[in-house]
């Protein structure tokens, strides 16, 4: 069944684009879009987070668990957080600009 969101919640889904020169390209040629999601987020809820904000239709949407590099920090060793990578890519013909969104 369809699950309704509301905003608040998607915008918690998706934390932040990921944006690199690698996915610069990714965007540009494969119309792919990198995300960091919640660590909980399953694949329909950041499909829906992403189809509502944008306003986009998504094809598929691809996840990846990333484990925190370990930092050393003067006398102790800490570790970042793991995080979660969403590929998420759209339907022909749509596309999300993140410089409109500043």
């Amino acid at each position: 069944g369809a699950v309704a969101m509301n905003a608040e919640k998607l915008l918690m889904v998706l934390r932040e684009p990921h944006t690199s020169e690698k996915t610069t390209v990714m965007a540009e040629k494969f119309k792919q879009f990198t995300f960091k999601v919640l660590n909980t987020a399953t694949k329909q809820e950041i499909k829906l987070a992403v189809e509502q904000l944008f306003n986009v239709k998504v094809k598929r949407v691809s996840v990846l668990n990333v484990k925190g590099k370990r930092k050393r920090f003067k006398q102790t060793s800490g570790k970042r957080n793991d995080w979660k990578k969403a590929f998420v890519s759209l339907q022909p013909d749509y596309d999300i600009d993140f410089t409109v969104t500043e």
